[in-house]
C-alpha cells in the first residue's frame, strides 16, 4: 500500500524539470509522504486510515527514461484510523497482523506512460507474507529545484490503486458485508534526489 508511487517518474526526461545525466537515487520524504486507505464499514460510510511510518527509495535514469530498485516500506503497526480500539483490531491477526507480519512492502522495476504526467506502475505488494501484483495509477505533479532550504531536487507525486484484502487472505468481516473486500489506496509524496544509509 504504499504506495509508493515512485515509479510514476518514469518519463521525467520528456517533461520540464532539472534532471542528471547519471542514474540518480530518490528517497521518500517522511514529511511530505502520506500513505493512506479507504475501505466499507458496513455499507454505511468509509472509513479512512493512515499508515504514520512510511519509508522507501528508487532510482532513476534520465538520460534512459528507466526507472528501477522502486522499494517501499510500510510499518504496519503505524495505522491510525483515529479511534484507538478500532486501530488494536486492525493491528490484529484479523487483519494486519502487525505482531507476525510488521512491514508491508511494495517493489517495482517498470512503469507504462498513459499520459502526458499519468503512468501505470505495476509491481509486487507483499502483505502478510503473501506478494500479489499491484497496479497503481500514478501523477508526476512536479519536478523541481525545492523553494526552500537547500534547493534540492524534488518530484512531487500523487497515485491511486485498488486492492482486494481477500487476495491476501484477510476476509474478516467480508462475508457479513461488515468490513468492505476492495480497500482504496491514496499516495501522496515528495521524493529527494541522493538517498540516506538506510537505502
Amino acid at each position: 500500500m504504499s504506495l509508493v508511487l515512485p515509479a510514476a517518474v518514469v518519463a521525467a526526461g520528456a517533461l520540464p524539470g532539472p534532471v542528471g545525466a547519471e542514474p540518480a537515487c530518490y528517497e521518500l520524504d517522511p514529511a511530505h509522504t502520506t500513505v493512506a486507505f479507504l475501505v466499507e464499514h458496513a455499507g454505511f460510510a468509509n472509513v479512512l486510515g493512515r499508515f504514520l511510518d512510511v519509508r522507501g527509495s528508487y532510482t532513476f535514469d534520465a538520460e534512459a527514461s528507466a526507472l528501477s530498485d522502486v522499494l517501499v516500506v510500510v510499518d504496519t503497526a503505524s495505522v491510525n484510523t483515529d479511534h484507538e480500539a478500532r486501530d488494536r483490531h486492525v493491528r490484529s491477526d484479523d487483519f494486519l497482523d502487525s505482531r507476525s507480519h510488521r512491514e508491508m512492502t511494495f517493489t517495482a522495476q517498470s512503469a507504462e506512460r498513459t499520459g502526458e504526467r499519468t503512468f501505470a506502475v505495476t509491481g509486487e505488494l507483499e502483505l502478510l507474507g503473501m506478494r500479489r501484483p499491484l497496479t497503481l495509477e500514478a501523477t508526476l505533479n512536479k519536478h523541481a529545484p525545492y523553494p526552500f532550504g537547500d534547493r534540492a531536487e524534488v518530484m512531487g507525486v500523487s497515485a491511486r490503486g485498488t486492492l482486494k484484502r481477500s487476495d491476501f487472505g484477510m476476509t474478516y468481516g467480508v462475508a457479513e458485508n461488515l468490513v468492505g473486500d476492495e480497500v482504496e489506496i491514496i499516495i501522496e509524496f515528495e521524493a529527494r534526489r541522493g538517498c540516506g544509509e538506510r537505502r
